[in-house]
């Protein structure tokens, strides 16, 4: 087998599939073949000897881990081999060693939605006015101090001034509403496991030898708390083959530390480095230009892009009066694209920020196009969603307050506030749980006796569908659906009614794709895949509809075309990155950029507008300074009617020339006004400058498009 697998490798695929030994990273350039190195890798271990069910493999999307354990499938080499996401390796740690971390086993795992209502009431039992300590700050701030691995008590000690004295109140309460309820946030879960690995020598030590051999993909996007658990569990072996790219790290708003994987080297000195550099994925002409623009960041590891594919098609950077227009264009060069024979699924097309969809969708719907927003996780936050998951959880974890409070009168069953405030403060007086308390509601003086008789039908009610719980997902839910009263209420409620319906049916057909996956159905496991949930996961590759996403959820997909919209400063970059001192933020937005370039397999189209409707108004915009770092004259090239509408051309530099520039000289800018050159690429006719200006931003502009004048002092 040893020489099949390698027939079908190149010499540096190779040279990481079989060094079985020690730590090993893999720097891995898009379309590179970083997935099959992983499995082949996976396969070349269990050739070598290595019990599967000592190998693990943790990629960031359940789709990635499903690709990965399907391909490692056909390969006879997935049987007993643990592949999925950090998260949900860190849920089966937790909870089989829940004692140890100190937590309950069937802990719920919280939402956004859920956590939002945790914190506003954590500030509210803080008495602090939520403008100043807004519930969605507050939340970022923890979420932050968790990343790092900063318990609430940790940070109340160190807190030294009024702000963070207030958030380290606000977050001690936040955990102890999570604690009180039985459930974890997303952070908790990595969190808790740190903790746990570095607190429990001995738990570290048999999850050590359970996973002897740690393959982490994507390791560019881990942050601390990720670090520290994929450090902990190779401590004792060593044996952990991280596989990344710098370039591709596009998830610091999320905590990803790009220091992780720049620092591996001094972390293991004995490591082998590999570098994938052989490109499979995209035509010569759309890695050159990837490749001349992430060559301006400068905290990065050197490799380059070498393509298999000959030159393809013109790449197309093109300028269009408005977001309107701009996407008018889109969708008439997809119907020119389909009549040539191209699948719709075979397209997509990205944008810096969600809003930018609604133009695209006008368009779209305008021209009679076929296609989908990725952002999966919409469909589980719908109301009749979360109403009947509301249900399935508190069947696996009673003590879930937010989801009985939410199901509690829905339908309505006239259980009112007034009678659930009393039960709260009954359960609040006994030091009990609000399920213990609703349990004991006869007991109540202050409830009337109508309002007993219907909470004994209601928690009747749940003992029933609890006796169900070890069974199949999907019975149960349908079950619920209807004895609940959920189904006769929807058919109540007319059309909105009916298209709810037909959601709650999808969620219970999930729910029996889930059982006839699963070796052994679990509701918790089930409730467990849905809250870990992703954007990308949602991507339906077999519909034949156009693919409409931003660029984050782009990452680890691949298209035939690909169109990226909206590439003008303040979007691409975002105008959070422009502000200050801070180079990380805008090399990020370039790698961002980098990422969706070399999703391309064929055809590449890049287009800006000149004015934009931002919050209402309509404003003059300015191209991306990225355009100009893509190192090719885009006046000549990519001029097509398919895709240009007008003559009108931002980039037009005839009567233009180029004066020279030095450092430390003060310039002005017509939008950005004063400020003092930094660096000065001489490039000739392409030089770049690169400015800090008065207002604290700092940018990098081609000279010949940046209309600059000196300023003499």
């Amino acid at each position: 087998m040893h020489n099949t697998l390698s027939q079908q490798l190149t010499a540096s695929q190779r040279k990481a599939v079989f060094h079985t030994e020690g730590p090993l990273l893999v720097l891995a350039g898009p379309g590179s073949g970083k997935t099959r190195v992983i499995t082949y890798r996976i396969a070349a271990l269990i050739e070598s000897g290595v019990r599967p069910y000592n190998i693990c493999a943790i990629t960031f999307t359940n789709k990635a881990a499903e690709e990965m354990r399907n391909r490692a499938m056909t390969l006879g080499a997935s049987a007993g081999a643990y592949i999925s996401t950090f998260h949900s390796l860190c849920v089966r740690i937790l909870r089989q060693y829940a004692d140890q971390a100190g937590i309950h086993p069937n802990f719920s795992i919280y939402d956004s939605s859920d956590q939002a209502r945790c914190i506003k009431q954590a500030v509210k039992n803080c008495e602090l006015d939520t403008t100043n300590f807004s519930p969605a700050r507050m939340l970022d701030a923890i979420s932050t101090l968790k990343n790092k691995l900063i318990d609430a008590e940790s940070f109340k000690t160190g807190a030294d001034d009024f702000f963070s004295v207030k958030l380290a109140e606000i977050y001690l309460s936040y955990q102890h509403i999570l604690s009180e309820l039985n459930g974890l946030d997303f952070d908790d879960l990595l969190m808790k496991t740190a903790f746990l690995l570095q607190d429990c020598p001995d738990v570290c030590r048999q999850l050590g030898d359970r996973f002897g051999y740690l393959l982490i993909d994507e390791y560019q996007d881990t942050n601390h708390a990720q670090y520290s658990i994929a450090k902990a569990l190779a401590s004792n072996h060593n044996n952990i083959c991280a596989t990344g790219d710098p370039d591709q790290s596009i998830y610091r708003w999320r905590g990803a530390d790009i220091r992780n994987i720049m620092a591996f080297e001094s972390d293991w000195p004995d490591a082998m480095i590999v570098k994938l550099e052989e490109n499979f994925r995209s035509t010569a002409n759309i890695l050159a230009v990837a490749d001349h623009l992430i060559a301006f960041n400068r905290n990065r590891k050197l490799k380059k892009l070498i393509p298999t594919k000959p030159e393809g098609e013109s790449i197309r950077v093109t300028g269009f009066e408005d977001e309107n227009e701009e996407a008018h264009a889109v969708a008439q060069h997809i119907k020119e694209l389909t009549g040539k024979g191209v699948s719709l699924n075979d397209i997509a097309i990205f944008y810096r920020v969600n809003a930018q969809s609604r133009a695209l969708e006008e368009a779209f719907v305008r021209s009679k196009l076929p296609y989908q927003i990725v952002r999966g996780v919409e469909f589980y936050r719908r109301k009749e969603i979360r109403d009947l998951l509301a249900y399935l959880k508190i069947l696996v974890n009673p003590d879930d307050e937010i989801a009985l409070l939410r199901i509690i009168n829905t339908p309505a069953r006239g259980i009112g506030k007034v009678t659930t405030e009393r039960i709260r403060a009954y359960a609040a007086r006994h030091r009990i749980s609000f399920f213990e308390a609703l349990k004991k509601s006869n007991n109540i003086d202050s409830l009337p006796k109508a309002a007993k008789a219907k909470l004994a039908v209601f928690i009747n009610m749940l003992g029933q569908f609890a006796k169900d719980v070890a069974g199949k997902v999907a019975p149960l839910a349908e079950r619920v659906f209807t004895e609940s009263g959920l189904a006769e209420s929807l058919r109540a409620g007319g059309p909105d009614g009916l298209n709810a319906i037909e959601n709650l049916n999808e969620l219970i057909n999930s729910a029996a794709e889930y059982d006839k996956q699963a070796e052994q159905p679990s509701l918790l496991d089930y409730l467990q895949q849905i809250s870990l949930f992703s954007d990308t996961d949602a991507y339906d590759a077999a519909s034949d509809r156009v693919a409409l996403m931003t660029l984050h959820a782009a990452k680890g997909l691949e298209f035939e075309h690909v169109f990226i919209v909206g590439v003008e400063d303040g979007l691409l970059p975002h105008e959070r990155s422009n502000s200050g001192e801070d180079d990380e933020q805008l090399e990020e937005e370039r790698r961002l950029f980098f990422v969706g370039i070399t999703r391309a397999k064929t055809g590449l189209y890049i287009s800006h507008a000149r004015y934009r409707t931002v919050r209402g108004q309509f404003l003059r915009t300015i191209a991306s300074e990225f355009l100009f770092e893509l190192g090719t004259d885009f006046t000549e090239q990519g001029r097509d009617d398919d895709f240009d509408v007008d003559d009108h051309d931002d980039y037009d530099s005839s009567s233009q020339t180029v004066p020279r520039f030095k450092k430390g000289q003060l310039v002005r800018h017509e939008k950005f006004g004063l400020g003092r050159i930094k660096e000065f690429l001489d490039m000739g006719e392409n030089s770049v400058i690169t400015i800090k200006f008065n207002s604290g931003q700092t940018k990098s502009l081609v000279l010949k498009y940046a209309n600059l004048s000196e300023v003499d002092i």
